[in-house]
């Protein structure tokens, strides 16, 4: 990841916790200035999202911008479809991937790289639920250890 947290805009958590993320993108995003005023207010909602391929193009679906409460009464789409900036070698290692069976590209992170907004995508494979459980239970044991360590250090 190359932002700071600082920088994060928003996380997909459910990303992490659905998908087996394999490989990483850097993509910018094509936004209206409404956009990115709901942006830097943080109105946005990555939950279901996800990344398809249309013309040799990468386009986001499902990204919700809420608009500024100046711009309620105008006639806009929170959840239109928005491109992405990739180049061609970047678009065809995802349509070679996708084209995979069981493999999704999936909006994990947007966030402010000096003064534009960029996202990060990856390549994940749907897990299963025993998976996701086997997540939570490998956590709480992390989590466990780290607190008997840090008792039986003092």
């Amino acid at each position: 990841m190359n932002a700071k947290n600082n920088n994060i805009i928003v996380k997909n958590k459910n990303a992490a916790r659905n998908y087996h993320l394999t490989d990483k993108f850097q993509a910018g995003l094509v936004l209206e200035g409404w956009e990115v005023k709901g942006l830097r207010n943080g109105k946005v909602d990555v939950k279901d999202s996800y990344v398809t391929l249309k013309n040799n193009e990468a386009w986001v679906i499902g990204l919700k911008i809420d608009p500024p409460a100046s711009l309620k009464n105008d006639h806009i789409d929170p959840t239109r479809s928005r491109k992405l900036l990739l180049n061609k070698r970047e678009i065809s290692n995802i349509l070679e991937a996708i084209s995979q069976q069981g493999l999704t590209c999936v909006l994990t992170l947007i966030y402010w790289k000096e003064n534009k907004i960029k996202c990060d995508i990856a390549i994940g494979k749907g897990k299963k639920t025993y998976d996701q459980r086997e997540d939570v239970k490998q956590r709480d044991w992390n989590r466990e250890k780290q607190r008997i360590l840090k008792n039986s250090n003092r």
